[in-house]
């Protein structure tokens, strides 16, 4: 231990500047797991918090089940009749509109019955269950662009007309700030014609996106599906459904990838250059009887002293960004998402130092003998 801290003094420059090379790249790829999980949440947060461990789908929809699935209200009572647990349809569609005070927003409407499971409690106001069919309830992030309880929001193109009675915890889908509205008025949104006349409500399909199931079929959800023509998919299967959802997914992880095979490689090579500079004084150190396994610890000790420090700083830059964007972006970084992935930093780096340890341990003694003369 007191030779690689005595080393680290003596060359303070060059370990500092690969513990800043350290401390960006594990700030990157801190920064950059803060991004996948917030585009995660920001595009999944409203599925993830259903109440619901399946959601069925048309069989016709093999991608974005919620833009392009369709069910009617014979294959749901048919699926309630076979299935024998909870199940209730839910709508799913994006639109936008503008309050009573001007201000626009878009949103992610999703239909609800409202006396089923999946009528979404609420932080302020009032929820569904016993409201007039043309009420809301919204997102807290909608009542961060200047939308309040008591307003009213009018569709685009549409002129339905929705008052605002309740604030829900923030949710959102495919980016966009979730709305719970009775299912009868997600389908006036969804199917009304813009310019139609009001008689022409009539003619609104009893149509949904999907049929949400509380627990699991008592029958094969296989056979479910090839007797009713759907698709059954667990919640976390039918997260891909969202938009771009597996896309983002995708790009991100590729990113931490690269980062995760960078690391090695730059700590591997400047401790191999480390190594080379420094033979004669290993070679000397082997000579005065220092052993083989006493120069792989010393070794090991700076790799870990430079990368376990260059790490930590570099955790806490990236949660410093996390505090500096706070909700401007999609960003979200916990505790245990930060320390899982600094460890494999780490852990990365750490296993870089293997290319130099042959160097080490063949450090030859009679270097400093005179065997080369």
């Amino acid at each position: 231990m007191f030779l690689a801290l005595l080393e680290l003094r003596a060359a303070k420059g060059r370990f500092l500047l690969m513990g800043s090379v350290v401390v960006l790249v594990a700030a990157l790829v801190g920064i950059v797991s803060g991004f996948t999980t917030g585009l995660g949440d920001d595009t999944i947060s409203a599925l993830r918090r259903l109440p619901a461990s399946h959601l069925v789908f048309s069989s016709d929809a093999r991608s974005d089940q919620f833009a392009r699935s369709l069910l009617d209200k014979e294959t749901a009572d048919a699926w309630r009749k076979d299935a024998g647990t909870d199940t209730t349809p839910l709508g799913v569609s994006i639109t936008r509109g503008t309050t009573d005070r001007g201000t626009e927003v878009d949103l992610a409407a999703f239909g609800v019955e409202p006396a089923s499971f999946l009528n979404p409690s609420v932080a302020q106001g009032e929820d569904l269950a016993n409201a007039a069919e043309n009420s809301i309830v919204m997102s807290a992030q909608l009542a961060d662009e200047g939308v309040h309880i008591g307003d009213t929001l009018v569709i685009d193109r549409l002129g339905i007309k929705l008052k605002v009675i309740g604030l829900t915890e923030r949710s959102s889908y495919g980016h966009v700030p979730a709305a719970y509205v009775p299912l009868k008025t997600w389908q006036r949104i969804r199917f009304s014609t813009p310019g139609a006349p009001a008689s022409a409500a009539a003619a609104i399909p009893d149509q949904f996106s999907a049929l949400a199931l509380r627990g699991s079929p008592e029958v094969s959800a296989a056979e479910l599906d090839k007797r009713h023509s759907t698709t059954t998919l667990t919640k976390e299967e039918a997260y891909a459904a969202a938009p771009g959802y597996t896309g983002e997914r995708v790009t991100m992880t590729s990113i931490q990838v690269f980062l995760y095979l960078i690391a090695p490689l730059v700590v591997g090579a400047f401790f191999a250059v480390w190594t080379v500079q420094r033979q004669p004084e290993l070679a000397l150190l082997r000579a005065m009887g220092a052993s083989r396994r006493r120069l792989l610890v010393h070794t090991v000790l700076q790799a870990a002293l430079v990368v376990v420090g260059g790490t930590l700083a570099g955790a806490a830059l990236a949660a410093g960004v996390g505090l500096l964007v706070g909700e401007q972006v999609p960003f979200s970084l916990p505790a245990a998402t930060l320390a899982l992935t600094m460890c494999t930093v780490a852990a990365v780096g750490l296993a870089g130092t293997a290319l130099t340890l042959r160097r080490v341990t063949g450090a030859d003694p009679l270097t400093m003998l005179g065997a080369n003369r």
